[in-house]
């Protein structure tokens, strides 16, 4: 599973870390909207935090603002974020599977979230960005995680809500769910 827009709705608590950040560079810029926090998510916090730079008309390089953005996310990460509703119940329901979450967000990060939503017991690997060696669409997290499960590619599903997952599974010759 992806875990963003997925299995959990945490636009509000990274829109609330990118207006905190965009108010350190820009007191005077406006604020970005959730719908427009949405459509920026996808491809990890560097895409994220670049999207919205430029959203906003922000020149600062996205490197050189994303520490500041990962250290207000941290701080808020859980204020608001929701496992979508009946997840853990189809989680329950796919319990002779062997689950697993790959995403373009921080592993650590990943791995908190999960854990403090109550659903890490699900998942035999839990893998974010700098668990694996490229992020999605790049497949070979995929292609590790469907290794570590002892299962080939065409017998692996990816479920995921972006054209990313979409690519990554394509990518990975595994079977492709969009949510």
């Amino acid at each position: 599973f992806d875990l963003e827009g997925t299995l959990v709705d945490s636009s509000r608590d990274l829109a609330t870390a990118l207006n905190a950040t965009i108010g350190r560079f820009a007191p005077a810029v406006s604020l970005l909207t959730l719908p427009e926090v949405r459509m920026s998510i996808g491809q990890g916090a560097p895409s994220l935090v670049a999207r919205s730079l430029q959203r906003v008309g922000i020149t600062e390089s996205a490197d050189d603002v994303l520490p500041l953005f990962l250290e207000e996310y941290e701080r808020v990460m859980l204020e608001t974020t929701r496992l979508y509703p009946d997840v853990p119940e189809s989680l329950d329901r796919l319990g002779d599977r062997t689950l697993a979450v790959l995403t373009n967000k921080r592993g650590d990060m990943t791995r908190a979230i999960i854990d403090a939503l109550g659903v890490a017991k699900h998942f035999a690997w839990v893998y974010g960005g700098g668990d694996v060696p490229a992020t999605k669409p790049d497949p070979s997290g995929l292609l590790q995680l469907a290794a570590q499960a002892g299962t080939l590619p065409a017998e692996t599903l990816i479920v995921g809500d972006t054209a990313i997952d979409v690519r990554t599974g394509l990518a990975a010759g595994t079977i492709t769910g969009g949510v």
